[in-house]
């Protein structure tokens, strides 16, 4: 690994490119050896010695044909949400004699997908690459972009694409009186921080439809002394909570034997900060009793507004999905 820590960003970004949120290759110059789709798969990369197909060696990411010209290839993605780019990484595992020297990225903001006429911005100059390792890089750009665009120089093979950022939700829908999840991705939800996520991602937590398995939740490790797990999740908005939904998809001999929930209005401050003020942040939801493999729905009252939650477990163990339906604060808009 290279670059940028790469840890730091998987932990507090969204993986703007990823397929569960719509993310999609909408072009690409060259596909002859395998498909730029496969690149934003969720899975790790693998090599399967002695797999080939009728193009040749099969190859788990994108890789174009060996170039006999001076130009270069490229594929353009869309975006699953529009949002802030904060950081790239560009994993050519597995990838050793056939990897790009080189690497660039160019993003745009349309609701269209990208034509002949459209405006590029470089968010990332040219990167030198090497064979069989995750390369991070940090994107020095605020803009909201929809689509990205990714160059290789000459030819070669990607095994992934992450693109991690910030996602931002469409402002007009704070003028709604709908009551919609505000931790979804979606809608602009995102992990601050946990305590502990030795078997699953909180991220996993707020992403859209239901767990496809124990792997696609938020899962502690076993807890063998006093205390509790927890999560912290910035919302969309500011928003008056109505309710929750706990989802333990999937967690049968694991899931947590209660869970609580606490709130607050967050001005400013760092994520960092909020670790330790949300020891004191007033409970919405006194500790309910959860059930294996169950969507619970628990009714919510706080009397003002806010803008982050902490779903407490107790002691332990793994949750599918979080859900926070609350209407959001006008005042926000």
């Amino acid at each position: 690994m290279s670059g940028e820590a790469g840890d730091s960003w998987v932990q507090r970004y969204v993986n703007l490119a990823q397929l569960r949120l719509g993310a999609a290759v909408v072009a690409s110059t060259d596909e002859f050896f395998a498909p730029a789709q496969r690149m934003l798969s969720p899975e790790e990369p693998v090599f399967v010695p002695g797999k080939f197909d009728d193009h040749g060696k099969w190859m788990d990411g994108w890789e174009t044909r060996r170039r006999r010209d001076a130009g270069h290839d490229h594929c353009v993605v869309r975006l699953g949400c529009p949002g802030i780019i904060r950081g790239v990484e560009i994993d050519t595992r597995h990838f050793t004699g056939n990897y790009p020297p080189a690497a660039s990225l160019e993003a745009c903001h349309t609701v269209r997908d990208p034509g002949m006429d459209t405006r590029w911005t470089e968010i990332l100059p040219a990167l030198d690459l090497q064979g069989d390792e995750r390369r991070f890089a940090r994107v020095g750009d605020d803009g909201v972009y929809s689509h990205v665009r990714l160059h290789i120089y000459p030819d070669g093979g990607i095994a992934r694409l992450r693109v991690y950022g910030e996602i931002r939700s469409d402002p007009d829908r704070l003028n709604d009186d709908a009551v919609l999840d505000w931790a979804a991705l979606e809608n602009g939800g995102r992990i601050v921080t946990c305590n502990d996520a030795h078997f699953g991602s909180p991220w996993n937590l707020l992403s859209p439809g239901r767990g496809v398995n124990m792997g696609d939740g938020w899962e502690t490790r076993r807890r063998r002394a006093p205390g509790h797990d927890w999560v912290i999740v910035a919302l969309g908005c500011a928003a008056c909570l109505e309710r929750i939904e706990v989802d333990t998809a999937h967690f049968k001999g694991n899931y947590p034997d209660r869970c609580s929930l606490q709130a607050a209005y967050v001005a400013a401050g760092t994520d960092q900060a909020l670790v330790t003020q949300s020891m004191f942040w007033p409970q919405v939801l006194a500790a309910q009793p959860l059930r294996a493999d169950t969507q619970h729905m628990f009714a919510v009252s706080a009397a003002e507004p806010v803008t982050h939650v902490k779903l407490n477990i107790q002691p332990d163990g793994g949750v599918s999905r979080l859900r926070v339906y609350a209407r959001a604060a006008r005042s926000a808009a």
